[in-house]
């Protein structure tokens, strides 16, 4: 009996590890979700700067400039294309969907009833996955409109800037953060039923 409660003890830190991880990951997406959605360094070219919600032109911005943009040097409001509005408003549905797993996360790792613990998980593990979904799309309408207007870019060479590579970042933890809660759902789950079974037979005992 004492060897069985110690190998509960070891699930349990273990199962607690990954859990820990999976706040984490959750953490450190909000921080870059925030970063990308902040940045104009989506999209560069030559004197060009576009973001989600802004677009900069340099000061010494070769003519004409990208997408037949009429306007002086200085920050504007993104262009009212639909793939960028598409792209920012999945990237704020990704960020606060994220915000709401992290909480089931923590909540989850603060209850020490199993059966609560188990639901925290796996609304958590849902949620989390519809941020991994959302950040997916927008990561890939972004560049395959861009693609379809390229025509009219007036510029050689493009690039995309570090904040879209934040949102691949941003990607991979939630990937990993919805990994490691749904092993940690599915391990909780069996652990209350073997739990309940132990409880069970020393009540008949």
């Amino acid at each position: 009996m004492l060897v069985i409660r110690r190998e509960y003890q070891l699930a349990i830190q273990k199962r607690k590890y990954r859990t820990v991880i999976a706040f984490i990951c959750g953490l450190i997406v909000i921080i870059l979700m925030i970063m990308g959605l902040a940045s104009t360094d989506w999209l560069m070219a030559d004197g060009w700067r576009q973001g989600l919600f802004m677009y900069c032109i340099a000061d010494d911005a070769q003519q004409p400039l990208p997408f037949n943009v009429q306007e002086a040097s200085g920050c504007y409001p993104s262009r009212n294309e639909n793939y960028i509005h598409a792209a920012a408003g999945l990237c704020i549905i990704t960020l606060i969907t994220d915000l709401v797993a992290t909480v089931l996360t923590g909540l989850g790792l603060r209850t020490k009833e199993h059966h609560t613990k188990y639901k925290y998980y796996r609304f958590g593990v849902i949620v989390m996955g519809l941020s991994l979904v959302s950040i997916l799309i927008a990561l890939i309408i972004y560049p395959v409109c861009f693609a379809a207007e390229l025509n009219l870019g007036n510029r050689k060479i493009w690039e995309f800037g570090w904040a879209y590579g934040v949102g691949w970042g941003a990607a991979i933890f939630l990937f990993g953060g919805v990994v490691l809660l749904l092993c940690d759902k599915e391990s909780e789950e069996i652990y209350y039923k073997e739990r309940k079974i132990v409880h069970d037979n020393d009540s008949r005992a």
